[in-house]
């Protein structure tokens, strides 16, 4: 066994350390903190060897100094309990340091990872709290739980140098420390669930009071402002009450706790006080026996202390392997492809949002050329957007593949995929930053140069026919917006996507319903532009409702309840539809 198999073995018990398929850079972080953790653990015993030394000085001055009047032992002992108590201040600082270096360092290795993984869960509901659950592992690492934890191991040490002054002594430490576990453990078992709810309540709270945040204009125009304060006031209320009971619960043990350490310690006085009376110990021993007993003890009461944070830090480990483990793809080894030119391929893709409800899109089969447009019509709630966002990338099908001039986008690296993908949502959502870095997709924060962003950035632009609209807004590009989008009109904001969605010339342009905030100007420019891309050999797949945008396609996609009902060029499809009964898909390209 090599010297690290016994800690790595003592961490997999703790799943500190694990090994499930996705889940290696969590394995591989904790791993990098290793020497900081070793660190901390040499420094914790040398601590904790130096708690020795105030008993040892009492000791020498009631059996030594005091009988004999000694002063220049006293003077010898006072400067060598010194320098100790100094050298046991200095280790401490320096073992808090140490485990503060090692959260700084957990934080480097995984802070990236993790919102990388979180964006990886297409599909799937993501934790939009999972870097908080990650606070509370690091502080944790950092914290006094650690700690505790590091001194818990002497606890035997102590326990035998009270044997050592009298076995009487022993066997109350050891009474009272069997007592401070099972109440450790009571408060494990009562407070855990209770951590848990309360965790789940905040998140919940944290996440309606960010809803009303973000849509503050639409709860002001619909008169819901007394409503969703009432209702986010009732989520916090539930939160908070939840935080307090699981308080309560804990502070009820903390302080039975409490109270058993200040008996032992009196207890401790006690009997050493009738050990010296009979003459079985000296009286060094008396202020000796209850130090000693309360370094014994002091371990457990510092764990139930930092219980709370224990617990959350486990629960946020254990949410962050889970989402590493449904993300385990996304590290995976993949060969550079060649640079498509937009050939598409949907085969038989089946979506399932909900696992207990219907399918959103039930086999959807289609196949886009170079340069061909595509318009997808259909009643709502027909699958339109599901297969957008399959198209473009944004959604991982449950059954099926989609491929891009044949290679399933499973076999490309998510961000390379996307330098080939435009793709304008229902919602343009835009960031927080300049309108030159939404353009951009923000590429100059991973160290693009500026010259090269800049240009790219004014022909997207003009091809979206948005570079006039842009020039005349108070700073132009560099004109800042806020969350959403904030500062642009909704038309305004749609151009600037379309313009998000053509940086970089993407081979595959996917756009839901792109005419639905704008102007005739607008969906005019929006016309130019898509006959632009698909000159230039871009497929073009184009959601709508209205004719405008749907006139030029060359072919038709029709969906119903999920399902492909007809497709092929514009007008042999428009012949089937007009053929049958009429629809709302109908409705829709007649508008």
């Amino acid at each position: 066994m090599t010297s690290n198999e016994g800690p790595g073995r003592l961490a997999d018990v703790f799943n500190l350390l694990p090994t499930s398929p996705g889940a290696e850079p969590l394995r591989q972080a904790v791993l990098a903190c290793r020497t900081h953790l070793i660190g901390a653990a040499v420094f914790s015993a040398l601590v904790n060897l130096l708690y020795l030394t105030p008993t040892l000085y009492m000791l020498q001055v009631y059996d030594r100094v005091v009988p004999t009047g000694g002063l220049a032992t006293l003077v010898l002992i006072s400067v060598a309990a010194l320098f100790a108590l100094a050298a046991l201040a200095a280790l401490d600082w320096l073992r808090i340091r140490i485990l503060l270096r090692a959260g700084l360092k957990l934080d480097q290795a995984l802070t990236s990872r993790i919102l990388a993984r979180a964006v990886d869960l297409r599909g799937q509901a993501p934790n939009a709290h999972v870097l908080r659950e990650f606070d509370h592992v690091r502080t944790a690492l950092s914290g006094q739980g650690t700690l505790a934890v590091l001194d818990a191991p002497w606890t035997p040490i102590f326990l035998l140098c009270c044997f050592m002054l009298h076995w009487s002594i022993g066997m109350l430490t050891l009474f009272g420390g069997l007592v401070l576990f099972l109440l450790a453990w009571l408060n494990e078992r009562d407070t855990r669930p209770r951590i848990g709810q309360a965790m789940d309540a905040a998140n919940s709270a944290y996440a309606a009071q960010e809803s009303i945040a973000a849509q503050a204009e639409v709860v002001r125009a619909l008169g819901m402002r007394a409503n969703s304060i009432a209702r986010q006031t009732h989520e916090r209320r539930r939160a908070v009450q939840q935080q307090a009971d699981a308080n309560l619960a804990g502070g009820r043990y903390s302080g039975a706790i409490k109270f058993v350490r200040l008996t032992l310690q009196s207890a401790a006085l006690g009997l050493a006080g009738f050990l010296v009376i009979r003459g079985q110990m000296t009286p060094g021993a008396i202020i000796a026996s209850s130090v000693l007993l309360s370094r014994a003890v002091a371990p457990i009461e510092q764990l139930v202390g930092a219980w709370p944070g224990l617990v959350k830090a486990h629960a946020g480990w254990r949410r962050l392997i889970d989402l590493f483990e449904r993300t385990a793809e996304a590290d995976r080894a993949r060969t550079a492809l060649p640079a498509p030119k937009g050939r598409l391929s949907v085969e038989s893709v089946t979506v399932r949002l909900d696992e207990t409800g219907p399918p959103q899109l039930k086999g959807a089969v289609v196949a886009l050329e170079p340069g061909q447009t595509l318009g997808v019509i259909g009643p709502s709630g027909s699958g339109k957007t599901t297969l957008a966002r399959v198209m473009a990338g944004a959604l991982i099908p449950s059954a099926g593949a989609v491929r891009l001039d044949g290679a399933e986008y499973a076999a490309w690296d998510s961000d390379a995929l996307a330098r080939h993908i435009g793709y304008l949502p229902q919602t343009p959502s835009l960031f927080a930053g300049t309108v030159r870095d939404n353009i951009s997709r923000f590429a100059a924060a991973t160290g693009a140069p500026s010259d090269e962003i800049d240009a790219a950035v004014i022909k997207a632009s003009q091809a979206a026919g948005a570079h006039d609209m842009i020039l005349r807004l108070s700073r132009g590009y560099d004109t800042e917006l806020g969350a959403f989008g904030a500062g642009l009109s909704a038309g305004q904001a749609q151009r600037v996507a379309l313009a998000r969605a053509l940086y970089g010339d993407p081979v595959l342009l996917v756009l839901d319903e792109p005419n639905s905030n704008l102007d005739q100007e607008g969906e005019a420019a929006l016309m130019t532009a898509l006959l632009a891309a698909a000159k230039r050999g871009a497929a073009v797949v184009i959601v709508a409702h209205r004719a405008g945008v749907l006139s030029r396609v060359d072919r038709l996609l029709v969906l119903k309840d999920g399902g492909v009902q007809a497709q092929g060029p514009r007008e042999e499809v428009l012949m089937q539809l007009r053929s049958g009964p009429r629809n709302a898909a109908q409705e829709a390209t007649a508008r």
